[in-house]
């Protein structure tokens, strides 16, 4: 039997973990210095959407061992590579719209991220109280860059380097402790071959 081969899920895995640093040392950034140029927010915002959403994907179709981390992945991917296309091609004047989308993409994950957790628990990994825990702060996170999406610029900075700060978090320590990777992982579909002459199982 032909066996899966790993690379898919390693680059999804290092994808994820590469990127929700990079969430997180952005999120850091942008909380301690809040007057940064808004069309400079707006490139970075819009570069790293389009790359979570590429790596979502990626993640998706690796058809990982448990099947957790990525199962919500093809639809969120899309979604975040058409959020990241819209914010690129108009970064400097989008500051409403940017918080408004990335905060419903984070409010999303969070959500996403809940069910993972509930998910977690019943495969037995001992970690799914803490996934639940930062999935609701980063819903919460989310939700209120939302509703505050109208307010001035240095506090919707600060509020964006929250987000993106929870979002990084939640996703490093949910590809880590539920993303397994076995190098001669089986394929979903067994095929069976039988003889031809008496039906026989070979």
């Amino acid at each position: 039997m032909k066996m899966r081969s790993a690379a898919p899920m390693r680059v999804a895995k290092i994808g994820y973990i590469f990127l929700s640093l990079l969430f997180c040392a952005a999120g850091i950034f942008l909380i301690a210095k809040p007057d940064l140029s808004m069309k400079m927010i707006g490139i970075f915002v819009g570069v790293v959407m389009l790359l979570f959403g590429a790596v979502k994907l990626v993640g998706y179709f690796s058809k990982d061992l448990y099947r957790l981390a990525f199962q919500y992945d093809l639809e969120f991917g899309i979604l975040l590579l058409v959020l990241g296309a819209i914010i690129l091609l108009n970064p400097k004047n989008l500051m409403t719209f940017l918080c408004i989308s990335l905060g419903m993409a984070v409010l999303l994950d969070g959500l996403f991220k809940i069910r993972i957790a509930m998910d977690s628990r019943e495969f037995g990994i001992k970690s799914w109280p803490l996934i639940l825990a930062m999935a609701i702060i980063t819903g919460i996170a989310g939700g209120v860059l939302v509703f505050d999406a109208g307010k001035g610029a240095g506090l919707l900075t600060v509020l964006l380097g929250i987000s993106l700060l929870a979002e990084g978090i939640l996703n490093l320590y949910t590809v880590v402790c539920t993303v397994l990777i076995i190098k001669h992982q089986k394929p979903d579909v067994i095929d069976v071959e039988f003889d031809h002459i008496d039906g026989r199982e070979r």
